[in-house]
């Protein structure tokens, strides 16, 4: 069973030097039938003009990643972690038992697009940590990459949940196919062009939650970035 999510349903916010789209509830965007997908609890699809940003603003028990699509963004936090986000970059905060963090764009002339991506963890008042890794084009093309994990299972940056987030870029003839085992659902999230995911056409900002099927085939792709959850 594969029920879509339209990007022109989600919740929409528009602040002027930031405009965001919600695939799930989220500040004053409150759905009862979108509320998550399991662990997975934010997507956001932000937009943040020049020289603006998130000021310092606090977070606990949550894994948080960033998913840059164009521009820069800039992130510090109270751990003393300072860098700057680029597309191919995979970003992921545990907030544990508290941090503080920002995230700007430090950017004069150019807008940044990028992913907020919030997942429950399974375990609450570890401590806070921060990893931040590149993944080439090359690692994603025509291919599931494994981009978050569980310790051990080989994801680029580790995740305190026993969910697995997968990136890929298709075009043409690109396919790719993902096992679920039982008991398991998949979220696919297409970040732009346009692609199929077990025959439903999916196109930039469109999702797909995938349950009580045995496997994701994602095909029929337009210059595509996709990104693929792997949930219990």
């Amino acid at each position: 069973m594969i029920e879509l999510r339209r990007s022109a349903e989600r919740g929409h916010a528009q602040h002027g030097w930031l405009e965001s789209r919600h695939s799930f509830s989220f500040a004053e965007y409150h759905d009862a039938a979108h509320m998550g997908f399991g662990p997975l609890r934010v997507i956001n699809e932000d937009r943040v003009q020049p020289g603006m940003g998130f000021g310092t603003h606090a977070h606990r028990d949550m894994e948080i990643m960033s998913y840059v699509l164009e521009g820069r963004l800039e992130h510090k936090d109270s751990m003393g972690n300072g860098s700057i986000i680029a597309p191919g970059d995979v970003q992921r905060m545990s907030a544990g038992r508290g941090v503080s963090h920002s995230e700007y764009n430090p950017s004069k002339t150019e807008g940044v697009h990028f992913l907020q991506i919030w997942i429950e963890p399974s375990i609450r008042g570890i401590a806070p940590g921060y990893e931040q890794k590149h993944v080439s084009e090359q690692d994603k093309q025509g291919r599931l990459c494994l981009i978050a994990a569980p310790e051990g299972d080989g994801g680029v940056v580790l995740i305190h949940q026993d969910a697995r987030v997968y990136a890929a870029l298709l075009d043409g003839v690109d396919a790719v196919s993902h096992q679920l085992r039982p008991g398991r659902r998949a979220y696919v999230h297409v970040a732009r062009g346009a692609v199929h995911a077990n025959d439903l056409r999916l196109t930039a900002g469109d999702a797909g939650k995938i349950s009580e099927e045995t496997a994701v085939r994602i095909d029929c792709a337009e210059n595509a970035e996709v990104l693929l959850f792997d949930l219990p």
